[in-house]
């Protein structure tokens, strides 16, 4: 499965793994904090930072060690930038 995913993150097929990874996740399949990982990433690659660090929290929740946590950290730094650059218009 998580093979799967990074082929379709790599080839830009988001829709699909993102489709792949719910329809997993929502028919019981179960979701470690890798898959938690990828899905956060595909939702990044769509701009839907909100998702994309739900699914990283989820992922660190599972696994504190997990490369999520560095995902957040990033995804936190960058929607900071972005909004004080708001105040700066």
């Amino acid at each position: 499965m998580r093979d799967r995913i990074q082929a379709l993150l790599d080839a830009y097929e988001i829709d699909e793994a993102i489709s792949l990874l719910e329809g997993y996740r929502t028919g019981g399949g179960p979701m470690d904090d890798t898959l938690y990982y990828l899905l956060g990433n595909a939702w990044r690659k769509k701009g839907n930072w909100q998702m994309a660090m739900n699914n990283y929290l989820e992922a660190v929740s599972l696994n504190p060690d997990s490369p999520a946590r560095q995902a957040l950290d990033m995804a936190g730094e960058i929607l900071d930038f972005y909004n004080k650059d708001m105040y700066n218009q």
